[in-house]
C-alpha cells in the first residue's frame, strides 16, 4: 500500500463518517435541546449523518479545503519525507476524483479552480515532529469547510486585558458568527505565540475529542467556563434559538512575547470531521 491510498481513504472517512465523539455529543445536545426549532433541526442533523454513512456519499455538500496534520517520527531522513509529502498531494488528487470531494481550491485573485485541490501550496499540510514516534508517521485529514472558516478570527490584545479580555473576544466572535458557521459549533482557541501561531494553534485545538480537557488544569477549567458563557448567548442549531449553541471549547496555548496577548479563534461547524492513522515506513512502499 502507498501513502496516496491511505490519504484517500482517510479523506472517505472523513467526509462520509463523523467520528463517534461527535456523534455522541450531538445525540446529547439533540436529548438536552428545548427550543423545538432547533431540536427539530438536531433531528435533521442526525438523520443527515445516518444517510451519509448507508449511502457512502459526503455528509455535507462542501467537502471543504484539504487540511493535513502530519507527524514526523525519528529516525526519517529528508528525502523520505519529500517523497511523503509528494504521495500526500497525490492522494488529495485522487481523492478528489474517486470520493469525490468538491474541487473547492481555486487561486485567490482570479478565482481560477484548480479541479484537483492541488496547487499554490494546497493541500495545506501541517508538519510536527514527534519524538515518540520511531520511524512512523502519523496522517490526519482534516476537511475545513468555508461557513466556518471564515468567521476564524485573530486580535492582538494588550497584555493588561488579561483573561477577561480573552473571554470577552472569544464570546463577541462566536456572537458576531450567530448561525454562519452552522452550529452547533466547535470552538477552537490559540493563545499566546505570534499571530500565526495563535491561529495555528487554534485549529489544532480542534482535533481533541469531545469533552477531552487540556491537561493544565486552568486552562481545562478556562475551556468549561467559555463553554457555558457560550451555550448561554443562545443562538442554538444553525442560528434558530436554543441553549445548545457549542459542543465543546478547545484551547492551546503557547509562550508570547511580553508585550503582546495574540488570540486566534478558528470556528468548526457540526461536521467536526477528521480521520488519522498511524502508519509504519517500513511497511509501505515510498
Amino acid at each position: 500500500m502507498k501513502i496516496s491510498d491511505i490519504v484517500v481513504e482517510l479523506f472517505r472517512e472523513a467526509v462520509i463518517y463523523l467520528p463517534e465523539d461527535v456523534k455522541d455529543a450531538l445525540k446529547k445536545a439533540y436529548e438536552e435541546e428545548d427550543n423545538e426549532l432547533s431540536k427539530n433541526t438536531l433531528k435533521a442533523i442526525i438523520e443527515n449523518i445516518k444517510i451519509a454513512e448507508e449511502k457512502q456519499v459526503p455528509l455535507c455538500q462542501d467537502t471543504g479545503v484539504p487540511i493535513i496534520f502530519l507527524k514526523i517520527g525519528k529516525n526519517i531522513n529528508s528525502s523520505e519525507i519529500i517523497k511523503i509529502i509528494e504521495e500526500i498531494k497525490e492522494g488529495v488528487k485522487r481523492a478528489t476524483e474517486e470520493i469525490p470531494l468538491r474541487p473547492n481550491v481555486v487561486h485567490p485573485l482570479t478565482r481560477e479552480n484548480f479541479k484537483t485541490n492541488v496547487g499554490l501550496n494546497a493541500p495545506f499540510i501541517n508538519i510536527e515532529f514527534d519524538e515518540h514516534l520511531d520511524r512512523e508517521i502519523e496522517i490526519t485529514a482534516f476537511p475545513k469547510g468555508a461557513g466556518s472558516e471564515n468567521m476564524s478570527a485573530l486580535k492582538m490584545l494588550k497584555p493588561s486585558d488579561g483573561i477577561d479580555g480573552i473571554k470577552n473576544f472569544v464570546l463577541q466572535v462566536v456572537a458576531d458568527a450567530g448561525g454562519k458557521p452552522c452550529p452547533p459549533i466547535v470552538v477552537g482557541m490559540g493563545i499566546g505565540g505570534t499571530a500565526d501561531v495563535a491561529l495555528k494553534l487554534a485549529k489544532k485545538a480542534l482535533l481533541r475529542k469531545i469533552g477531552e480537557r487540556h491537561k493544565d488544569k486552568e486552562i481545562a477549567e478556562l475551556e468549561k467556563e467559555l463553554l457555558e458563557k457560550i451555550n448561554s448567548l443562545g443562538i442554538g442549531a444553525m442560528g434558530l434559538g436554543g441553549k445548545i449553541t457549542a459542543l465543546d471549547v478547545f484551547i492551546e496555548i503557547a509562550g508570547c512575547h511580553t508585550a503582546s496577548l495574540p488570540v486566534g479563534v478558528c470556528i468548526q461547524c457540526w461536521a467536526d470531521r477528521r480521520a488519522s492513522r498511524r502508519i509504519k515506513i517500513d511497511e509501505i512502499n515510498l
